[in-house]
């Protein structure tokens, strides 16, 4: 062996020998995350080492600081974002109840009535009014974007942007710097001279921000003049509205709203915005008075990696849990961890119609297949599972006994639900809970079912590829 050799071998096991102990150290880690790393340290001295410390590590501790900072610096706003309302004296649904206060408790903010939300599942609709309220702006326009692509539609959107900056519109705009990669100086330029306030999430540049690649904001976000609020799971470029050959028709689920709860967006967008930039926002600009517009009651969900607890994943705990009736789940990237898929089986086991409406395509296929290799125990307790098929299925939504529903940006993955930044919106109201019911009967219209029997029969290699992906759930 020659002295190179030696070097990297050393190297190779001195790594292993230092990273191990740290494997088991990482707070929060399923132990069969923990073995799986563990593995890779071993088998993959130097490549398993260096995958670990990009991916394995959660590093929002040393940022977790700087989240709690801005809560504090904000909290004179948010006693008037929380006051306590509860359900109706005459609502006589107690698991409804619980949720709402399970929802508080995670999220430290009560549900608030006298929205107006609409469901906007159409793409090319959901851009639309987008951009009609974009151009209504008469003072402030605030974005947060895991995506936005420098194709035509996000350059026609950012040209929108800077004609409304210079008519004095107050324009700020904060994007993922892994998801919106692409975005250049020469795009962003024209925004910079129109006085658009622009700021990246982690943008990946020093140092230290390299080492947090794995660390995401996934949050879609838009709120006009702080009375219209956009939020789910759609990005701006051509994909999203079925103009990419690659994707074709591409699904996907958003709310439009105004009234009270507009305002928890608001602080959700604030939040992130003194994170990446230590501004704090103008209250009188940003949180204008809030009036009543409609009758649906609602709750502001968000969530991310610097929380103790998984907020995502202990709110679909709980709403799988408490179903009497009815489950019906949908999500692009479904590569969930064990206690959703035990809920799930429980749920059906209990004799509970669960229902999975899953993408039967998706850009990364070591998801889609690590989330098929879970499919043979839930097909066995009585699970429905669907894959989409007319293109690409994007929506990430939950909906429980026809009255209770959770639409947003967060899949039923590890990264969702453990490492991106997500934000969501719990919905009180039957009449959306039958929207998005009748959207799910749609979509299934235009999938596979997956037949138990054929699925048992499917050929041995593509069992052990799928249970070869599964082992890398935890960072898919």
């Amino acid at each position: 062996m020659t002295l190179v050799g030696w070097l990297l071998s050393i190297l190779g096991y001195g790594l292993t020998l230092l990273l191990l102990p740290v494997v088991l150290l990482v707070k929060k880690r399923q132990p069969v995350s923990s073995v799986a790393w563990m593995l890779a340290i071993v088998f993959i001295p130097i490549g398993g080492a260096v995958l670990f410390l990009v991916f394995g590590i959660n590093r929002v501790e040393r940022r977790k600081a700087s989240k709690q900072r801005s809560t504090e610096q904000l909290a004179e706003q948010r006693p008037v974002l929380s006051e306590p309302l509860r359900l109706p004296r005459d609502d006589d649904r107690p698991e409804t109840r619980r949720l709402m206060r399970l929802t508080q408790r995670l999220t430290d903010e009560w549900p608030t009535e006298g929205n107006s939300i609409e469901l906007l599942t159409d793409t090319n609709r959901t851009l639309g009014l987008i951009e009609q309220a974009l151009l209504s702006a008469s003072e402030s326009i605030h974005l947060e974007y895991y995506i936005w692509q420098p194709d035509r539609t996000g350059t026609r959107i950012r040209d929108l942007l800077i004609r409304k900056a210079r008519e004095g519109v107050r324009v700020r705009y904060l994007y993922d710097g892994i998801g919106s990669f692409w975005l250049t100086k020469r795009f962003l330029r024209p925004m910079h001279d129109a006085g658009i306030q622009i700021a990246t999430f982690l943008p990946g540049q020093t140092f230290r921000e390299r080492w947090s690649l794995n660390l995401r904001n996934h949050r879609k976000i838009a709120v006009i003049d702080g009375r219209i609020a956009f939020t789910g799971g759609m990005n701006i470029g051509d994909e999203y509205i079925g103009r990419s050959s690659a994707f074709g028709f591409w699904r996907d689920a958003h709310l439009r709203v105004v009234g009270p709860e507009v305002r928890r967006h608001q602080m959700v967008f604030a939040e992130d915005w003194f994170f990446a930039t230590g501004e704090v926002l103008p209250d009188a600009e940003s949180f204008p008075p809030s009036e009543a517009a409609g009758t649906v009651m609602a709750q502001t969900v968000s969530g991310g990696p610097e929380e103790e607890t998984s907020v995502f994943q202990a709110l679909m705990l709980a709403a799988i849990n408490e179903a009497q009736d009815r489950v019906q789940l949908v999500t692009s990237y479904f590569a969930p961890p064990t206690a959703i898929i035990t809920a799930l089986e429980n749920a059906a086991f209990r004799g509970v119609h669960v229902r999975l409406l899953l993408s039967g395509r998706l850009n990364h296929v070591w998801t889609l297949l690590a989330g098929r290799s879970v499919y043979d125990s839930l097909l066995k307790a009585g699970v429905e599972i669907s894959e989409y098929q007319r293109g690409l299925l994007h929506s990430k939504t939950l909906t429980i006994d026809g009255h209770w529903s959770l639409v947003g940006s967060a899949n039923v993955d590890c990264r969702s639900l453990f490492l991106n930044f997500e934000s969501g919106v719990v919905l009180y109201d039957e009449r959306l809970a039958e929207q998005l019911e009748q959207q799910f009967e749609r979509d299934t219209q235009d999938s596979a079912r997956i037949n138990p029997e054929d699925w048992e029969r499917r050929p041995w290699f593509r069992v052990v590829g799928e249970n070869l992906c599964r082992l890398f759930t935890p960072v898919l």
